[in-house]
């Protein structure tokens, strides 16, 4: 399951951390305009409020209701897809939680897909999985949800799901149950903190921001101690003191019947007693009395400064003034840390951010230095980058319309898809107690003045104590910023007698809940209707209409990708993708930064294997001006040499973060293995250090005078607009000139020494990166390929696959793995593929091996044929809602020639392929002996364990060549 946890914005793009969870915390809002109630309400059900949109108004509609026993529903009826998106939010997360019982709202996430009195252990992922739905659930500091995204037929039976897991729940937990999900907590834990790089900031800059006892001074994911230490009793308190109907908000949005779907809420939800009655969480002020210096060892190749202030609460008045200096300090190619550091090439990535909970918010700065430059210069930067903003004057018109454009945009982006809508106004309703916040947050930011930033400025940051930390390569403790002033202290663990007054709260029900709802009719799936269009310079043009939204987002696919670069020159396409984004001969990139962000838009260029892409994504009203950026960025670079020069260096320092990492040089020497190393497209988009480290600005410009050119290019486009004004904005393109080169074939594949172990090193790792994979199909939409894909479902492709199964739910290995066949025009790979517990690593592997094999001797279940065709057949629903998901199927179209009907085909594929067949293609596909298994872990735990496996075990570098 996916754990959502605060992370500064801006340090995923080098330190490989997952994404940052935004959040709403309580501020009085008034309450939307009440009108008259339009249907019949069931006994038991009271309305409280209904909000409307107007023309041009950026709002989310909704009906807001609460049960007697205090759960609140809130109700967006949008009929624009035939699905619908279930959220419910408890209004518990890691600040709920007990010092010395950290991690358990995270631990329980977990538990609650566990089954409970009448979904059996592993149905609640089957029964969405096989009704073409996705589902999973996520924790913070301040709340805990559940979602799903089903076709519309299926709300009844998401109602019944989460209704017995929140009413009849503890009846179904087991011992056994508990201790495979503490198992893969700790598996989660070692994937994403202990063995990934930089992966403890956020715990360590906690526990010292935060008095000891503040609960934000643990992680989300908790203390393996934590963990270790909790009974199956404090589990269940948890549940009985935080799981009542009375902290919670059910919100649905799709395409419903509003009637029929309170009355499923009233007759699933209604008979579950009230909880404990919950108190919003009170915030106290966080101060320094000094400057908190700390420091830790940690297998990085680049050193990290990171400053951390504490500031005020979410919707705190001063919480918005301070995102606007957050943004002028850290966001982007306007700000200061960027001028002061990443422009000058003092710094490979710096950022500000201002992270916020519902009692606590932190501003932070960070910093990794380029070779050559210390922490401790950095910090000196940082420190005079603040001094700057106030001798300048404090912010300027163009900050505070940056910043507002920002905000709006969105918020208009959020609204493309009924997930994001319902996200939001779960969010607002629980921490507001009013869904409709988009128009206070719009309001409270429009009113932002120069003097609030200022004074923010001096009330926050202003001469006053922050958290210091300095993150070293291990072996160099002495390049920390400086010496600690503060030690982490020994945990004080208080004596708990717990809560007495919790007791078992029985639902009550006037219908047999063991009998599974049945689904409705199957809603009617339309594929987008979609045109084709040239322009005079002979840019071929697909486009799909997307009227739900006032956004356009384009896609240029140039062909000028891996596939065009010499082997020596590897990482080039990348490189010139990334010098596009810089000065260009009429503007500098700081002001194309400026205009973008004021327009509310992005442009960016990014390379892969055959295509360098230009994506434009935009409000359609300032689809011209962004055009505009986008074409001037594509055809005037200037190619500075400094600009050169910089990114080379920041290119440089990623690949050597990527070889930190195991995962994904686990998958990279995978692929060199499988299609050689003399192949430009088995390696790293980036390239590799030794080849990046030779290529020159004038590589840059041959590459792009060569391959830059329109002729071959695609263009895709997903916009409210039609065909006709789209083909009339995109004639900017005839203004693009060049050329274009044609791709080298392919170098011969090596032959595969299946059956070997290829081994990588890395010390004191926690997890084993496995790989077990060889060759396979090309791309085929309705070919071998796609067929094979459909076998593969049951053994790899679904939660609840056999491997999955197998390696996380029963074993506790690992925090998941898969399987899969993936491929294009012109290069195919079978991988089966975890990251788990080092002292299963051996283990790990002998249970894929079983899996696979057995899948292949004796192929599926008849029962897994009909859960695979139910679950491919329906996931339609979902396929085409957002512009991005259209964009997918546009993109698919294009690259592949295929025509929109593709889509019918594999649907009568689908539905006549039986089990014969799809065995004869295990057999054929899933031989063991055909197979190399890779391995990234810690040799001094694992190797002996390994070497009765394998006869043939060959020890690989980090850049996968034989030691």
């Amino acid at each position: 399951m996916r754990k959502q946890i605060l992370l500064t914005t801006g340090i995923a793009a080098l330190i490989g951390l997952s994404g940052c969870d935004t959040q709403n915390a309580p501020k009085d809002a008034t309450s939307p305009t009440a009108v008259t109630q339009t249907i019949a309400l069931p006994a038991g059900i009271n309305k409280l409020a209904t909000v409307t949109k107007t023309e041009g108004e950026i709002v989310i509609p909704f009906n807001k209701y609460v049960l007697d026993n205090g759960l609140t529903i809130v109700l967006h009826p949008d009929n624009s897809d035939p699905l619908v998106h279930v959220d419910i939010t408890y209004h518990v997360g890691s600040g709920r939680e007990e010092p010395g019982k950290s991690g358990f709202a995270h631990f329980f996430e977990h538990m609650m897909f566990q089954g409970s009195e009448n979904v059996a252990d592993e149905q609640h992922f089957g029964l969405i999985t096989e009704s073409g739905g996705t589902l999973n659930g996520s924790t913070n500091t301040d709340r805990t949800n559940y979602y799903e995204t089903v076709p519309s037929n299926q709300l009844e039976r998401m109602l019944w799901l989460e209704s017995d897991r929140m009413g009849f729940f503890l009846d179904a937990v087991t011992k056994e149950k508990f201790e495979n999900q503490r198992e893969t907590v700790k598996n989660e834990r070692g994937q994403n903190y202990d063995n990934r790089p930089y992966g403890l900031l956020r715990e360590r800059v906690g526990e010292a921001l935060y008095p000891e006892g503040h609960p934000y001074s643990w992680s989300t994911i908790g203390y393996i101690e934590d963990l270790n230490r909790a009974n199956l009793n404090d589990l269940k308190k948890f549940f009985l003191r935080w799981y009542g109907p009375n902290n919670a908000t059910l919100t649905i949005g799709g395409d419903m019947d509003e009637a029929q779907t309170l009355a499923w809420v009233k007759k699933y939800f209604g008979g579950i007693p009230r909880g404990p009655e919950v108190n919003k969480p009170e915030y106290t002020k966080v101060t320094l009395d000094q400057d908190r210096y700390i420091s830790m060892e940690d297998n990085v190749s680049l050193p990290l400064v990171y400053m951390a202030f504490p500031t005020v609460h979410a919707n705190h008045p001063d919480e918005a003034p301070l995102d606007v200096l957050m943004s002028i300090m850290g966001s982007g190619k306007t700000s200061l840390l960027y001028k002061n550091m990443v422009k000058n090439g003092k710094a490979v990535q710096a950022n500000a951010s201002h992270s916020c909970g519902e009692i606590a918010c932190q501003f932070s700065l960070l910093a990794l230095p380029t070779p050559g430059n210390t922490l401790t210069e950095l910090e000196t930067i940082i420190r005079a980058s603040l001094d700057e903003f106030e001798s300048r004057g404090g912010a300027t018109d163009d900050d505070l319309e940056r910043v507002k454009a920002g905000i709006i945009s969105g918020m208009v982006y959020g609204l493309e898809s009924v997930a994001g809508k319902v996200s939001q106004l779960a969010a607002y309703e629980t921490y507001r107690s009013n869904p409709d916040g988009i128009s206070d947050d719009i309001t409270r930011y429009e009113n932002i003045t120069k003097d609030d930033v200022m004074r923010v400025y001096k009330a926050y940051i202003k001469d006053k104590h922050s958290v210091v930390m300095s993150i070293v390569p291990k072996g160099q403790p002495n390049s920390i910023v400086k010496a600690d002033t503060w030690q982490r202290y020994e945990r004080n663990i208080p004596e708990t007698t717990g809560d007495n007054s919790l007791v078992l709260r029985p639902g009550v029900s006037d219908f047999d809940r063991s009998v599974i709802p049945s689904p409705g009719k199957n809603p009617s799936i339309k594929v987008p209707d979609i045109y084709r269009v040239e322009i005079k310079n002979g840019v071929k043009v697909l486009g799909a209409v997307n009227d739900e939204v006032p956004t356009t987002t384009i896609q240029v696919s140039i062909p000028a990708g891996q596939t065009r670069e010499a082997i020596d020159k590897l990482g080039l396409a990348s490189l010139t993708a990334s010098m596009l984004g810089e000065n260009t001969l009429q503007s500098s990139a700081e002001e194309l930064s400026n205009e973008l962000q004021k327009l509310g838009s992005n442009v960016y260029f990014g390379a892969g294997e055959k295509f360098t892409t230009l994506r434009i994504r935009t409000l359609t009203k300032n689809l011209a001006p962004t055009l505009a950026i986008a074409m001037e960025q594509l055809t005037s670079p200037k190619f500075d040499e400094a600009d050169f020069e910089r990114l080379k260096k920041q290119q440089i320092e990623g690949l050597k973060n990527a070889k930190k990492n195991a995962s994904p040089m686990a998958t990279e020497i995978f692929n060199k293995l499988v299609f050689g190393m003399d192949n430009s497209f088995s390696h790293s988009n980036n390239g590799t250090i030794a080849t990046v480290e030779k290529l020159t600005l004038a590589d840059v410009k041959a590459f792009y005078s060569s391959n830059y050119g329109p002729a071959n290019a695609e263009v895709i486009v997903v916009s409210d607009l039609d065909s006709a004004v789209i083909t009339e904005r995109l004639e900017v393109l005839n203004n693009w000139k060049g050329q274009s080169s044609p791709v080298s074939a392919a170098n011969a594949f090596p032959e595969l020494a299946a059956g070997t172990l290829y081994f990588i090193d890395k010390p004191d790792a926690a997890q084993s990166e496995i790989r077990i994979g060889k060759r396979a199909m090309n791309y085929d939409a309705t070919g071998e390929y796609y067929r094979a894909d459909l076998m593969n479902y049951n053994l790899g492709g679904a939660f609840n696959s056999r491997i999955n199964l197998n390696l996380r739910e029963d074993k506790g290995y690992t925090y998941g793995a898969r399987s899969f066949f993936s491929g294009n025009d012109f290069r195919g790979v079978f991988r089966a593929q975890a990251g788990v517990r080092a002292d299963t690593t051996a283990d790990s592997i002998l249970q894929f091996r079983n899996e696979i094999n057995a899948f292949r001797e004796a192929g599926m279940t008849d029962q897994e044929l009909v859960f695979m065709k139910s679950a491919i057949g329906q996931r339609d629903a979902r396929a085409y809602e957002t512009p991005n998901q259209k964009l997918g199927f546009l993109s698919e179209i294009m690259t592949y020639g295929l025509d929109k009907t593709f889509v019918d085909e594999q649907n009568a594929i689908l539905a006549d392929i039986g089990k014969a067949e799809l065995n004869l293609l295990a057999a054929k596909h899933l031989k063991l002996d055909e197979m190399i298994t890779v391995v990234v872990g810690d040799k001094a735990k694992v190797m002996e364990s390994l070497k009765p496996m394998f006869d043939n075990i060959v020890e690989l570098d980090e850049d996968g060549k034989p030691l």
